[in-house]
C-alpha cells in the first residue's frame, strides 16, 4: 500500500502507519471488501453489490434472495454470489448474515487474521455451534472443503475483524464486510481517521493533520458511551483493554453526565412567541395546545445547545459531529432561526466535505433550500442583500470547494449553449 505501512505498535500488535504527511478530509487509501453481506433486516432495500439504498431493486431470479440496482450490479456481484445462489436454492432459504458471510469469506485466505476463538463465553461458543452446524447443512458439499476447525476460525474472523458497512448517505450501518488492510488499523476513543464507503470501496480519511510516522487509528465504538463502557464493548467484541488517554483519564465523561444551567426567562419568552401565534387558531382548552406547553421548553433547550454538545465531544470533523451541525441547521431553520441555522448548516458542509464525499451532495440541497427560504420567506431585504449574506457564509469552505454542484452544472449548461 502507498502512503502507509506496517509497523509493531506497542501494547497493541501490528498496525498502520503513516508514510507522508496528511491534512482533513484527504483519502490515506481505499479498497474493496475481502467478502461483504448485507444484514437480513435490510435484504430486500440495499443492493447486494454496491450497498446503496435504492426505492426499486432488482431480484435474483434464481435464488430470489440477492437484489441489485440494475444489471451492471448484477454482473459486479455474481462471481461472490454464485455459489451463495446455488446454496439458497438448495438449502430453501438463506441463512443469517454471519453464516452467508463465512461462505463469501471461505472462498478467500484469512490465515493471518485473529479469531479468538479461545476468548469467547460459554454461551458465545454454544451460539458458533449451531452457526457452524446451520453453515454446514448451507453450503455445497461439491465445494471447497474446510475441517470444523477452519470454518470456526472463520466465524471468529468475521466477528473480530468485520466493519460494518454502511450506505451511500453515511447514516445507516446496512451490512458488514471484511477489510484486509483496514484489518490493520488500530483503534483509539479519539482517532485520527475516518471509515466511509464510497462507490462500493472503503475509504480511510484523515480527521486532521496527521505527521508522517504516526499511527494511524479508528474508532471502533461511539465515543459518546463513557470509558467504562467503552471498555466494556472493545473487551467484549474485540478482546482487547483500551489503554488510550480517554479511556486512562475518563476523558469527558464529567461533560456527558454533567447537569445543564437553562436560562429560563429566555425559554419562557421563546414559548411565549409560539404560543401566541396558536391563540387565533386553538382555544385555550384545546388539547394539542396543553401539549405544546409541556414540550416547546425542552424543543428550545435541545436548540440551543444541541450543537455546543455535540462540538465539545466529538472528535474535529468527525462525519458524526457534521451531521449533529446538520440536525441542529436544520430544526433552527424550521423554527424560523434562519439565520443561526445557515451557519450552521455551512459548518456542517464543511466538516462533511473533509471526511464524506458521498453525502455532500445532499448537504447542499440543504444549503440551497435554506438559500431559498431566506430570499422568499421575507427574511432577505428587498434588493438581495440577505441572499448574498446567505452565500457569503460559503468563505468557511476551501476556495476549490465552495461551490454546490448544482450551481457548477448551471455554469457547464451556460457554456454549452
Amino acid at each position: 500500500m502507498e502512503n502507509v505501512a506496517v509497523f509493531d505498535s506497542p501494547g497493541k500488535g501490528r498496525g498502520l502507519k503513516a508514510t507522508k504527511e496528511f491534512w482533513a478530509g484527504d483519502v490515506i487509501f481505499s479498497e474493496p471488501s475481502l467478502a461483504a453481506v448485507v444484514f437480513d433486516s435490510l435484504a430486500e432495500r440495499i443492493c447486494h453489490s454496491c450497498f446503496r439504498r435504492q426505492e426499486k431493486l432488482q431480484k435474483c431470479s434464481q435464488c430470489k434472495f440477492a437484489h441489485y440496482c440494475d444489471r451492471t450490479c448484477q454482473r459486479a456481484g455474481w462471481a461472490e454470489h454464485k455459489l451463495e445462489c446455488g446454496a439458497i436454492k438448495a438449502f430453501g432459504k438463506a441463512p443469517n448474515e454471519n453464516i452467508r458471510g463465512v461462505g463469501h469469506v471461505q472462498l478467500t485466505t484469512v490465515e493471518e487474521l485473529e479469531d479468538h476463538i479461545a476468548d469467547l463465553q460459554e454461551d458465545e461458543l454454544k451460539e458458533l455451534k449451531v452457526d457452524i452446524h446451520n453453515f454446514l447443512d448451507y453450503w455445497p458439499r461439491n465445494s471447497k472443503q474446510h475441517t470444523i476447525d477452519d470454518i470456526s476460525h472463520l466465524f471468529g474472523v468475521i466477528n473480530c475483524n468485520g466493519f460494518t458497512v454502511s450506505d451511500q448517505r453515511g447514516l445507516q450501518a446496512v451490512g458488514v464486510g471484511l477489510f484486509p488492510n483496514l484489518c490493520l488499523v488500530n483503534h483509539d476513543c479519539w482517532p485520527n481517521c475516518t471509515v466511509i464507503l464510497n462507490h462500493g470501496k472503503i475509504e480511510l480519511r484523515s480527521l486532521g493533520k496527521i505527521a508522517e510516522g504516526e499511527e494511524l487509528t479508528v474508532a471502533y465504538v461511539d465515543f459518546l458511551n463513557l470509558s467504562e463502557e467503552r471498555r466494556r464493548l472493545l473487551k467484549t467484541q474485540y478482546f482487547f483493554d483500551c489503554q488510550c488517554e480517554h479511556c486512562r483519564n475518563r476523558t469527558k465523561d464529567d461533560l456527558k453526565l454533567a447537569g445543564r444551567e437553562v436560562d429560563g426567562l429566555k425559554v419562557v419568552k421563546i414559548c411565549r412567541d409560539a404560543i401566541d401565534r396558536t391563540e387565533p387558531v386553538l382555544a385555550d382548552t384545546h388539547i394539542y395546545l396543553l401539549r405544546m406547553w409541556s414540550t416547546l421548553s425542552e424543543v428550545q433547550a435541545y436548540l440551543q445547545y444541541f450543537n455546543d454538545a455535540a462540538t465539545k465531544l466529538y472528535p474535529p470533523n468527525n462525519a458524526a459531529l457534521g451531521m449533529a451541525a446538520m440536525r441542529a441547521g436544520v430544526n433552527h431553520w424550521q423554527a424560523g432561526l434562519i439565520e443561526v441555522g445557515h451557519g450552521m448548516v455551512c459548518k456542517a458542509y464543511a466538516i462533511l466535505l473533509r471526511c464524506c464525499c458521498h453525502v455532500r451532495y445532499k448537504t447542499c440541497e440543504h444549503l440551497e433550500t435554506i438559500s431559498c427560504a431566506a430570499a422568499f420567506t421575507g427574511d432577505a431585504d428587498a434588493d438581495g442583500d440577505g441572499a448574498q449574506d446567505v452565500q457569503a457564509e460559503r468563505i468557511c469552505l476551501p476556495q476549490h470547494e465552495r461551490r454546490c454542484p448544482a450551481e457548477q452544472t448551471d455554469d457547464h449548461d451556460a457554456r454549452t449553449k
